[in-house]
């Protein structure tokens, strides 16, 4: 059985030096920000840019990602997540 989005989200939290969350939620801003930073991007530090941008970067930086705007002002679909999961893990 394929993992969930929810499976994933914690997966790429664990990755990155975050808590699990029993509840399904999406990223966090500091989530977000500990993502781009563990892909080589730079959140800029406090305060956070708005989600949408750090989502842009983390596209940018990973391949297989869509670089698009209008995709990183929605939250990552679970296709991305797979993505992201692959490439915190090396693969």
């Amino acid at each position: 059985m394929s993992p969930t989005v929810d499976d994933l989200r914690n997966e790429i939290r664990v990755a990155v030096g975050r808590y699990e969350r029993v509840e399904s939620t999406a990223f966090t801003k500091e989530a977000l920000a500990a993502v781009l930073d563990a892909v080589g991007g730079d959140a800029g530090g406090a305060p956070l840019p708005p989600k949408a941008e750090m989502r842009a970067g983390i596209r940018r930086r990973v391949a297989g990602l869509e670089d698009d705007p209008e995709a990183a002002a929605r939250p990552f679909r679970k296709a991305d997540l797979e993505t992201l999961a692959a490439a915190l893990d090396g693969e």
